[in-house]
């Protein structure tokens, strides 16, 4: 229960980093590391998705089982 929970809110906090850093650089000019700060938000994001989802499936894999 507790996978199911917690891959939920990464998969949620994958999307607010994303909406973060894009709703950033539309209000502030990030100038020269605009870039470099894209490419580390979208890893975080994914990096955040993948273990989110990799618990949602080990949650549905185990219920299959049962």
């Amino acid at each position: 229960m507790w996978k199911e929970k917690l891959g939920n809110s990464l998969i949620d906090i994958a999307k607010y980093f994303i909406t973060g850093v894009f709703v950033t650089s539309l209000v502030k000019d990030l100038e020269d590391v605009r870039w470099l700060i894209y490419l580390l938000s979208l890893v975080v994001a994914a990096l955040l998705f993948f273990i989110g989802v990799t618990l949602l499936k080990e949650k549905d894999n185990k219920k299959g089982k049962e």
